[in-house]
Formats: C-alpha cells, sequence, structure tokens
C-alpha cells in the first residue's frame, strides 16, 4: 500500500474534490495525509484525514478578501513548500498530489527532487490560458517560480472536469476523471409548492454577494416556485430580505436539495456548476468575479445549450422573465440532461484513485491489485 501526501490551500470548492479522492485511496487500504494553511487544519481533522503541521505557510482564509498582490504571494508561497518537505522528512511518501495552483509548492518540491501529481480542480484552458497568461502568471514569473515547468514536470496531471465543456478537453497529456462530488438520484418534485429552485453563490469572499444574493432574491419573489438560497460561510442569511416563498439558510448540502430541484442560480463556480449539470439541472449564471474561472465556466454551459449566462449588475426586473423562461420546458433541460448523464458516466474520485494508484505501483515496480482499467 502506498503513503500518499495531499496538499491543498483554502480555497473553498478546491478542496472538497481533493478530500474525496483521498477518502477513495483510504478505503482501497493507502495511508494518506494532508498539508494545508494553518486555518484548514481543523475542517480538515473534522472530514477524518491526518493533517500534517504548516509552521511555515503564510496566513490565508476563503472568508477574508484578498488583493491579487496577496494571492500571488499565496500561490508562490514556498513556506508551505518547506511544510510539505517536513512532512516528507518526518514521514516519507509515495507521491505528492498538490493543488494545481500551488506553484510555490511544486518549486520546493522540484528542487527536492520529490515526485508530484498535479490535481486540476477547474478546466485546464483556464489554468493553462487566463490564469497563466494574466496577472497570476505574471506573478510567478516574477517570483522566478516556472509554472509551465512546474505543470510540465508533474508526474500526471488529474483534471476533475468535463473534456466536452472544457475548451483544453481534447489534449492526451490530461487525465480527465470527470467532476468529483456527490451525486444522489433525482426525486419527485412536491408539487403543491410548485418547481424548486436552487440559489447559491460562492463560498470565497467576493464583492457584493450579498447584494446580488438580494437581486436573485427578488426576481424570485413572485415566482410561482419554492426557492431555496444558501448563502454559505460569507453572508448572513439575516441580511437577506426573504418573501414568502423563499427559505435562506446558511448552510444546506448541495446534494440533499439539487434531486428535487428544476433550476439552479449560481455564479459559475466549477464545482456546483458540474454538481448541478451531474443532477440535470439547468443555470442561470452569474459570475462573481471577472479574474477567476466563473466566465469561462458559464459560457461553457450557455454555449452547450444548458443554461444562461448574466451580468453580476443585472437587475431583479432583468432576471425574473430569463429565471422564469428557464424553470418552463425547453432544450435548455434536453441540453442539461445530456451533459449530466456525460458526467455520471465519468468515474470521478474513482478514477482519479485508479490514476495515483496505477502511478505508485508503476514506480514501485509491481502490479497494480486494485487499479481498474
Amino acid at each position: 500500500m502506498a503513503e500518499i501526501l495531499f496538499v491543498t490551500w483554502d480555497g473553498g470548492g478546491n478542496v472538497p474534490p481533493a478530500l474525496s479522492i483521498a477518502a477513495e485511496l483510504t478505503a482501497r487500504g493507502h495511508s494518506v495525509r494532508f498539508v494545508g494553511h494553518p486555518g484548514q487544519r481543523e475542517a480538515l481533522a473534522a472530514a477524518g484525514v491526518d493533517v500534517a503541521p504548516s509552521a511555515h505557510a503564510r496566513a490565508f482564509s476563503a472568508l477574508e478578501s484578498h488583493s491579487p498582490l496577496a494571492l500571488i504571494a499565496t500561490f508562490g508561497d514556498r513556506g508551505l513548500g518547506h511544510d510539505v518537505l517536513e512532512a516528507l522528512a518526518d514521514r516519507p511518501a509515495d507521491v505528492v498530489v498538490v493543488d494545481c495552483l500551488l506553484f510555490g509548492v511544486m518549486a520546493e518540491l522540484r528542487r527536492a527532487g520529490r515526485p508530484y501529481i498535479v490535481l486540476e480542480h477547474l478546466y485546464d484552458a483556464y489554468l493553462t490560458g487566463p490564469w497563466m497568461k494574466g496577472p497570476m502568471g505574471l506573478g510567478m514569473r516574477l517570483k522566478r517560480l516556472r509554472p509551465v515547468r512546474a505543470l510540465a514536470a508533474a508526474q500526471l496531471r488529474l483534471v476533475t472536469s468535463v473534456p466536452s465543456l472544457d475548451p483544453a478537453g481534447a489534449r492526451t497529456d490530461l487525465a480527465y476523471v470527470g467532476p468529483v462530488c456527490p451525486v444522489a438520484p433525482a426525486v419527485e418534485a412536491r408539487t403543491e409548492v410548485g418547481p424548486t429552485v436552487l440559489v447559491s453563490l460562492s463560498t470565497y469572499r467576493l464583492p457584493r454577494m450579498a447584494e446580488c444574493l438580494q437581486t436573485i432574491v427578488d426576481a424570485c419573489a413572485d415566482l410561482d416556485a419554492q426557492v431555496v438560497v444558501t448563502t454559505g460561510p460569507v453572508v448572513d442569511p439575516a441580511e437577506l430580505r426573504a418573501p414568502a416563498n423563499v427559505d435562506v439558510h446558511r448552510y444546506v448540502p448541495h446534494v440533499e436539495l439539487m434531486p428535487r430541484a428544476s433550476l439552479m442560480i449560481g455564479h459559475g463556480g466549477h464545482g456546483t456548476t458540474m454538481q448541478a449539470l451531474a443532477h440535470d439541472l439547468p443555470m442561470v449564471l452569474m459570475p462573481m468575479h471577472p479574474m477567476l474561472d466563473q466566465p469561462m465556466v458559464a459560457r461553457s454551459v450557455e454555449s452547450a445549450g444548458a443554461g444562461r449566462v448574466v451580468r453580476k449588475k443585472a437587475t431583479a426586473d432583468e432576471l425574473r422573465p430569463l429565471i422564469a423562461s428557464l424553470l418552463a420546458d425547453g432544450p435548455h433541460r434536453a441540453a442539461a440532461r445530456r451533459l449530466g448523464a456525460e458526467i455520471r458516466a465519468l468515474p470521478g474520485a474513482a478514477g482519479a484513485a485508479d490514476r495515483i494508484e496505477a502511478w505508485c505501483v508503476t514506480a514501485a515496480g509491481k502490479p497494480s491489485p486494485t487499479a481498474r482499467s
């Protein structure tokens, strides 16, 4: 059995795929540990994984606002890389699975000659396009981190996305395993209260989140539908004025809500969007930040016919007829079902575990006891 070390950061949607893959590996008998930001220790431990100390990593929290310079410092943080090397010195690992944005960690692993696998929890077209060619990539290069070489040096690049949606999906050097998210069987909607609309924006602090949620709630006020809003850790539910047909919660697992929903209104975050599609949900998508992957994800869903993209500054009057039209029957529902079937057919966490496991046993020169074709 292998020793595997995961390295993550407190970014919100990037953590659940890593935890799910780690759980799959643990169930197969492998030993798994995590290194992350100090503030993640309690949440990671609560998820049931061993957590190594992170004494050198810079402090970072998804609940706080961060400037581009602060993000560059975080993604290029060699201190977190030092924590990883200390964890390896304390207990060696066969391979390190590192978040695709942690180039400071990759630099330290390369310097020490340690093998690593990159976990891409977003579209590769975004990572190697707008991210790498924009301010973040420039910041990495100014810190002499050579991000292109760092990705090329990976033993394997696992992409937890859908090739048909990711513009980079035709690349043969990437291992697409599909979205890693829980999916529950569809259930019959309660007809006496009409269809259900799920509303959720980011769990990461972004500008004007409460204001945008309020606009969406106002747009849904006259709908013949039950609307469920999950605000996440950033927005207090008490901040929102909710009409009678809108229930507001800080947190409800989406896997409990999506099976009975008819429409998702979200921000284009990769994880939430893929999970909604996995439940056959068409979407109204309001990207919350132009520099993140949300606009690209939202456009890809719209291009596939499964949703519509709206401006962050859209008014309730502009949103209301669009939401009503997507609640109705139409080709957008067939498109969402087609994408849902495609996602459910992909191996997800099991496929990622297969790939990691196969690499470990190949590196050790032994046949794999559990890897599936």
